[in-house]
């Protein structure tokens, strides 16, 4: 395996890439998804919704099905799953189908990603090498979610957006053929192979219920009995969910884990923040597209400057973490990334993209190259080697289900503000508009509960050489 270690870290870079991309990747096709397939405004979440929350739902049941029954064999039976799934979402063209199919997918990714990161830890022992493979996946990943914007333009405007997924059909295939070369089989060590598939429902149909709820309160009305027994519905699965995790022989999520006061604090920095950054790529892709009038080329250069700017901080600041610790730099990462997020929201109907949108995007950009690297590397740094897959999975499914639920909120925030705003007699482009700024405003409201998270509850570490080395994971 060692002659091959870089050749192997290239095709679980890819695998990750096309895990990152698809959370995005159809951001730019939500006009052309509409039309084409009758979706409405308020449904139309649902095609991110569903991959974010079946993804982050099932992520720690990936990651524990790969410490127990091998990364190979887990990575490659969610490859090929994922691969399958994306030639039927092109194929059926029809909302429920759309919905469900992305669910599954999201489901195969839940194996995936967990399951290539182990290897990377494994493959990688020394920490030079370890340093630059995790340099390059954190760069793949910081990228992923940003590049998927110009990519889905492209495919959408010259293709169709069938595409979107069809592009994933020669890649696994590919990525599938080098895995099974080139990836030594890992057999598990551990005696008992048991899977709390109870837990992984639990979590996951709770959060389903808990972001259908609030996606459906701008219609229904915030105390309507629909409303409120949703989300009443939603804690009682989440809270047979911990119950669950308490008294499971073999639980998902040990809730002894929380005991470490970096890993807790990290994975609550690290909800406010995706939710942050999901729901902002939401709104600012519909914003570009339905009120600036930019097609889906256009919008998705509009975004290339983000994963240019991301991919090289997130380069960058495991250099200085070595120095100074990853406090400082979560904390003022988490900093600039509010103000970006607070000067976007004074977008107007008629703002020009390169003084009102261009400057708040880079800013962002810097601060989440800086935030993420630094919150991976609180909640993995000297994690045992048995434990990877629970340690990469538990902070990838915060930012999943951050993300979802900030998407939920951020659109109701901004639905609700735009129903407003056109009562009261504004223009369409007006009131969709106030809407996307309010949305921002919330946006850079959990950017600041993050930054209160970072500042008071992680604890700032001595820096040595361990430091200079820690593992950050992943940005999806």
């Amino acid at each position: 395996m060692k002659q091959h270690k870089w050749l192997i870290l290239a095709l679980l870079a890819a695998v990750q890439f096309m895990v990152v991309l698809d959370n995005s990747i159809v951001n730019v096709a939500l006009p052309v998804l509409k039309t084409a397939l009758h979706f409405s405004q308020d449904t139309l979440q649902w095609i991110i919704v569903a991959y974010t929350l079946s993804f982050g739902g099932f992520l720690l049941l990936g990651g524990r099905a790969a410490d127990l029954f091998g990364r190979r064999r887990v990575l490659m039976t969610g490859m090929a799953g994922f691969t399958i799934i994306s030639l039927l979402i092109g194929l059926l063209h029809a909302p429920q189908f759309m919905i469900a199919l992305r669910s599954l997918q999201g489901l195969a990714a839940a194996f995936m990603s967990p399951a290539a990161l182990s290897i990377v830890l494994n493959t990688f022992t020394s920490a030079k090498d370890r340093a630059v493979a995790l340099g390059v996946w954190s760069s793949v990943g910081a990228g992923g979610a940003a590049a998927g914007l110009l990519i889905g333009g492209l495919l959408t405007q010259y293709l169709g957006w069938e595409w979107n997924f069809f592009i994933n059909v020669p890649v696994g295939i590919l990525v599938l053929a080098g895995l099974s070369k080139y990836v030594p089989a890992h057999m598990s060590q551990a005696r008992e192979k048991n899977l709390d598939i109870p837990g992984a429902l639990l979590v996951t149909s709770g959060l389903v219920a808990l972001v259908f709820g609030l996606s459906e309160a701008p219609t229904w009305g915030w105390t309507s009995l629909a409303t409120l027994g949703t989300i009443a519905a939603s804690i009682v699965l989440l809270g047979s969910f911990i119950w669950n995790e308490s008294r499971a022989k073999r639980p998902l999520m040990p809730l002894s884990i929380f005991r470490i006061r970096n890993i807790t604090g990290a994975n609550l920095a690290m909800m406010p923040v995706a939710a942050s950054l999901y729901g902002m790529f939401f709104l600012i892709s519909l914003y570009v597209e339905t009120i600036l009038h930019y097609t889906p080329v256009a919008t998705g250069l509009a975004f290339l400057p983000v994963p240019i700017v991301l991919g090289a901080t997130s380069n960058l600041v495991p250099r200085f973490i070595g120095k100074i610790g990853f406090k400082p730099l979560l904390l003022v990462g988490t900093g600039l990334l509010a103000i970006g997020m607070f000067m976007l929201s004074f977008i107007t109907s008629d703002s020009n993209y390169f003084t009102a949108v261009l400057p708040g995007l880079l800013l962002m950009a810097v601060g989440v190259g800086m935030n993420f690297v630094a919150i991976n590397v609180s909640a993995t740094a000297g994690v045992p080697a048995n434990e990877a897959g629970l340690a990469s999975g538990l902070i990838v499914t915060s930012q999943q289900l951050g993300g979802a639920l900030g998407l939920a909120i951020l659109l109701s925030v901004s639905t609700a503000a735009a129903t407003s705003s056109l009562a009261s007699g504004h223009t369409a482009a007006i009131a969709a508009t106030y809407g996307y700024s309010r949305g921002f405003l919330m946006a850079t409201g959990f950017a600041i509960i993050s930054f209160l998270v970072g500042a008071f509850v992680i604890k700032q570490k001595a820096v040595s050489k361990t430091s200079a080395n820690s593992e950050p994971v992943t940005v999806h």
